[in-house]
């Protein structure tokens, strides 16, 4: 398991992080890091998390939460 260095609480990736860097490897052309951009990428799913607990009123699930 990937363990980011500037990453979320424990350094755990969840199924949203790793979407997205899943994303980031396929359609970067291999020009993106996804471990480099860590940092941006936490703040991203970060807000998505948090938008959706606003527009849903339930929290996100732990399996796509960390």
């Amino acid at each position: 398991m990937n363990q980011a260095p500037q990453g979320n609480a424990g350094g755990q990736e969840d199924y949203l992080d790793k979407g997205v860097d899943a994303a980031e490897k396929k359609f970067g052309g291999g020009k993106i890091d996804p471990q480099k951009e860590r940092g941006v990428n936490e703040k991203v799913t970060d807000q998505a998390r948090g938008m959706f607990e606003k527009v849903t009123g339930k929290n996100v699930p732990d399996k796509f939460s960390n």
